[in-house]
């Protein structure tokens, strides 16, 4: 399985978007800085708000890039909100 996850800074008001196998050790790899001039290096309070499961990791890529390509933090807000909306996205493609 893999999973389009999003995650949140409280203390920088800022989400970020990825893909991984294992959420919970992405999340803590995000927090602990393990990646060198990664975006999430602002912070070490990521909140994982959204777990989304996919069949594969192409599907999850193909999220991950949908979402970045919409550049928006009230798109992001509305796919937390409702996350059938990423079931359509993949349908629609």
């Amino acid at each position: 399985m893999h999973y389009l996850y999003i995650i949140y800074s409280p203390s920088k008001e800022k989400y970020y978007v990825g893909e991984t196998d294992d959420v919970v050790e992405r999340l803590n790899k995000h927090n602990n800085h393990s990646y060198k001039g990664s975006y999430t290096k602002i912070a070490n309070d990521w909140t994982v708000v959204l777990n989304f499961e996919c069949s594969s990791r192409n599907e999850a890529l193909f999220l991950e890039s949908f979402i970045k390509r919409m550049k928006s933090k009230k798109f992001i807000a509305k796919v937390i909100q409702s996350p059938l909306i990423l079931t359509d996205i993949l349908q629609n493609r």
